[in-house]
């Protein structure tokens, strides 16, 4: 057997829900085309990525009122959100609260399919409300209850900020969301699919991914952008500073991925958002800031922009802290996650790779006297 750290080019699974082909740059959920699907709404993505196939106007309307439904969290949930520091990382608190949260849905060990589709619906819903709720009460403004008349990405924002968004707002928000859904085996997606093999329940699938995307390697490079862009400040300094990252040899966060060998298809889309955005909101400085280093990184590294880059300074344009930009990920991520511990738990195999051990063979025991 050969070893491949971090298990780079392993096939350690078969997937019917998203392909990735990083030499074309090309990604689909199954078998739609991000270009196209970029068109819908993201519940219509979260059928998709559950179900195998885009709803129709009934199924989407019953997914709708199902996510509605769910919005609100149980009194103790919200008691516990309440009694965390106001400092706490928000990640820290999303993955105590998806915890949480087990102990109070009485299907929470139902191994069922409907049972585990009921708990997909409750998670969707619940950690934007935790996301959104935990923001206003570190703020130390009042929470605001959901409005059932707003889709699932006007009401996370509306939840946030107190204002029910603009269309332009809302809508920019909900491609955002169709873009982070899926993206294959990645570290957060794996560790869930890990979890759900020892046939544990679907929040403790659902924990292991939020406390793996917290990493700074996985979900934490659009706050990381935009802190870079604040750093910079203006325009005028944007292509000095970059130029002089690079002379220092520091690592310019936002450029490269792993898969994608080319363009991530996903980053126009987010290109365009930000500049739409930032005309809406006449506040032009972070979409040219964004386009300048994106410029300077194409000539002196050769190097696209991933899905990171532009979210950053279209969720700044948004009213979005930086710190909430990972559990957003994770918000959108969700649809992801459940639809792949599905997959995982239809043709279940516990997952236990080898490790290739590197040490001595022939050792001795001494008493402890005699060492």
């Amino acid at each position: 057997m050969k070893f491949n750290p971090g298990l780079e080019g392993v096939v350690v699974a078969t997937t019917e829900i998203t392909f990735i082909d990083g030499s074309e740059g090309r990604l689909l959920y199954r078998g739609y085309n991000i270009h196209d699907l970029v068109q819908a709404t993201f519940e219509e993505i979260v059928y998709l990525l559950w179900y195998g196939d885009l709803p129709r106007k009934e199924e989407l309307e019953g997914l709708r009122a199902a996510l509605v439904e769910e919005r609100e969290l149980p009194g103790d949930i919200v008691d516990l959100i309440g009694r965390l520091p106001t400092t706490a990382v928000p990640m820290e608190v999303l993955r105590t609260m998806i915890s949480a949260l087990s102990a109070y849905d009485t299907e929470a060990n139902e191994v069922s399919t409907e049972a585990n589709r009921r708990k997909a619906v409750r998670l969707t819903s619940k950690i934007a409300s935790i996301v959104a709720m935990f923001h206003r009460i570190r703020e130390g403004k009042p929470v605001i209850e959901p409005d059932a008349a707003l889709g699932h990405a006007a009401n996370f924002l509306y939840m946030m900020t107190g204002r029910r968004p603009d269309e332009v707002t809302a809508s920019a928000f909900d491609t955002c969301l169709i873009l982070h859904a899926d993206h294959e085996l990645n570290a957060s997606t794996f560790g869930a699919r890990v979890t759900a093999s020892t046939l544990s329940d679907l929040y403790s699938a659902i924990t292991t991914a939020v406390g793996t995307i917290k990493g700074p390697l996985h979900g934490g490079a659009n706050e990381a952008v935009m802190r870079m862009l604040l750093q910079i400040g203006e325009v005028d300094q944007a292509e000095k500073w970059i130029l002089d990252a690079l002379e220092s040899r520091r690592r310019i966060p936002g450029f490269g991925h792993r898969i994608y060998k080319t363009e991530d298809p996903r980053a126009p889309h987010l290109k365009r958002i930000s500049q739409r955005l930032s005309e809406l909101k006449n506040e032009r400085k972070w979409f040219e800031m964004s386009r300048i280093v994106e410029d300077v990184m194409g000539k002196e590294r050769g190097l696209y922009p991933n899905v990171d880059f532009y979210s950053a300074s279209s969720y700044y344009l948004m009213g979005i802290p930086p710190d909430l930009y990972v559990p957003i990920f994770a918000a959108s991520r969700i649809s992801g996650w459940t639809a792949h511990v599905f997959e995982q738990w239809a043709t279940n195999r516990l997952i236990r790779p080898e490790g290739e051990y590197i040490g001595p063979l022939r050792r001795q025991y001494r008493p402890l006297e005699q060492r």
